[in-house]
C-alpha cells in the first residue's frame, strides 16, 4: 500500500426512513429487493468502516489501514489531537422523517460514555444514548432541488401565535405566557401518554383531513404531521414528537444550500437528499418519531431551549473564479467544500490533512504527484494522504464534495 491516493468504497444503513432509488442510482446498485437505502457513509468509524480498493480489486479496512500507520495517513498533527479520522462524510436519502434529536458536547459526551459504560450497558445495546466519547457537530448540503428540516425552536412570537391559533394547542398558552418555553417543552414532553393521546387526536385527524384536500403547504406543521399518519395508522398512541413539529423552525434548503447543527440544537430531518459531513460520532440523544431509544430526560439536559434564527450557509467561493466554495463551520474536527464546474476544467490542490473527495455528479480523473492516475466515477470517492499534491480533471457536469479537517 504505497499510493497516495485511494480509491475507497462507504458502507450502506438500510434504515426504514430511507429511499429507494436515490443511492442505489448514485452507486449504480440494481435495488431489486426494493430495500430502503438511507444512508452511505464515508469514513473510518470502527462499526461502519469503508474499505480500500487496491489496483488488484482486493479490499482492506480503511480503520485498519489508519491504524496500522496512523502519522502517515492522518499526519502527525491530527494524529497528535484526535486520534483518529476525525470526520464522517455521509449521503443521506430521507423518504419518512428522522427522529426529534440533539447532538451532546464533547464533554458531555464524554461523561455520558463512562458513566453508560460504569453501569455495565453494552455499547451495542439499544438502549444505550451514548456509542463513544465524541460530540457530533454536523453539516449539510442539500442534493435534491428542496430539502426539508426542523432546526431549533422558533421565536416566542411565532410560538405564540402557533398555540393560540392551534385550537387542540391554546390550552398550553397560559403556560407558555407564564413560565416561558422551557416550562412548556417540559411540560409536553413529560406528559404521561394518555393525555398526549388526548390532546392530539382530534387535531391529528384535522391536519389529515386538511392536507388531503390540499389546505397546506410543506411550510405548515399540519403537513407534516399529516404525512405521518396519512398511511393509515391508527391513532391510539400519538408519539409527543408531534409538539416539536409545532415548535420547531420548519427549514427548506434548496440545492447547494447548507446549514449548521451544533450540539443542543434540536433538529430532525423531513424529506430530500443531502450530503452530510459530521464529527466522527453516532452519539444521538432522541426524543421522539422513531422506533428507536428514545430518553426524553436525558435530551433535556443538553437540549437548547430558545429561540433560533436558522443561518442558511450558500456556499463561499475560496476566490472570485475560483469552481471550489466552503461551507464554514466553527468546530477543528471537520471542514467540507464543494467543487463544481461545467465543461472542461483542471483543479489543484495540496491535501495538508487527510482528505476525502466523494463524486455526487459526473466523474474525474485524480492524479497524485508522482503522475499515478485513478479514474473516480459518479458516486464513488477516493482518499488522500496528508502533504499530497493532486490535479483533477474532468469535462461535464462535476459537483464533487471534499472532506477535510482545517489547518489546526
Amino acid at each position: 500500500m504505497q499510493d497516495k491516493i485511494y480509491k475507497i468504497k462507504g458502507k450502506v444503513q438500510h434504515y426504514a426512513w430511507g429511499g429507494y432509488d436515490f443511492i442505489p442510482h448514485l452507486l449504480n446498485i440494481h435495488n431489486a429487493e426494493h430495500k430502503p437505502y438511507a444512508e452511505y457513509w464515508l469514513g473510518a468509524h470502527s462499526l461502519h468502516t469503508s474499505e480500500i480498493i487496491a489496483d488488484d480489486g482486493s479490499c482492506i479496512s480503511l480503520y485498519h489501514f489508519i491504524k496500522s500507520n496512523p502519522e502517515l495517513t492522518l499526519s502527525n498533527k491530527v494524529f497528535s489531537v484526535f486520534g483518529e479520522l476525525p470526520f464522517l462524510l455521509k449521503v443521506l436519502d430521507v423518504r419518512e422523517m428522522l427522529s426529534i434529536q440533539v447532538h451532546p458536547t464533547k464533554e458531555n459526551a464524554l461523561k455520558g460514555f463512562e458513566k453508560e459504560e460504569s453501569f455495565g450497558i453494552p455499547v451495542n445495546a439499544p438502549n444505550r444514548n451514548y456509542k463513544d466519547k465524541n460530540h457530533k457537530p454536523e453539516v449539510m448540503v442539500a442534493l435534491s432541488d428542496e430539502f426539508w428540516l426542523l432546526h431549533g425552536f422558533k421565536s416566542l412570537n411565532a410560538i405564540e401565535a402557533t398555540l393560540a391559533n392551534t385550537t387542540e394547542l391554546s390550552i398550553l398558552l397560559p403556560l407558555f405566557k407564564k413560565q416561558g418555553l422551557k416550562a412548556l417543552y417540559q411540560f409536553v414532553m413529560e406528559m404521561e401518554q394518555a393525555d398526549v393521546n388526548t390532546m392530539l387526536h382530534t387535531l391529528v385527524r384535522k391536519e389529515l383531513h386538511k392536507k388531503a384536500t390540499q389546505q397546506l403547504t410543506k411550510f405548515d406543521a399540519g403537513w407534516w404531521v399529516a404525512k405521518i399518519f396519512e398511511n393509515g395508522d391508527e391513532l391510539k398512541h400519538i408519539d409527543k414528537g408531534i409538539f416539536s413539529i409545532y415548535l420547531f423552525n420548519i427549514v427548506c434548503l434548496k440545492k447547494g444550500e447548507g446549514i449548521f447543527q451544533q450540539a443542543g440544537v434540536p433538529h430532525a430531518y423531513l424529506e430530500g437528499q443531502n450530503v452530510e459531513l459530521m464529527a466522527n460520532s453516532d452519539n444521538v440523544l432522541r426524543a421522539g418519531l422513531t422506533p428507536k431509544h428514545i430518553d426524553v430526560a436525558e435530551l433535556l439536559k443538553h437540549i437548547i431551549i430558545e429561540p433560533i434564527i436558522p443561518e442558511v450557509l450558500l456556499g463561499k467561493a475560496i476566490t472570485l473564479h475560483s469552481p471550489e466554495s466552503e461551507y464554514l463551520c466553527p468546530v477543528s474536527d471537520f471542514a467540507l467544500n464543494k467543487i463544481q464546474w461545467q465543461g472542461s476544467n483542471q483543479y489543484e490542490s495540496v491535501a495538508s490533512t487527510p482528505e476525502i473527495i466523494l463524486a455526487a455528479e459526473g466523474s474525474f480523473i485524480i492524479q497524485d504527484d508522482t503522475g499515478k492516475n485513478k479514474v473516480i466515477k459518479q458516486g464513488e470517492a477516493c482518499y488522500i494522504i496528508p502533504n499530497t499534491e493532486y490535479k483533477i480533471n474532468s469535462s461535464g457536469s462535476v459537483q464533487l464534495f471534499k472532506a477535510f479537517v482545517p489547518i489546526l
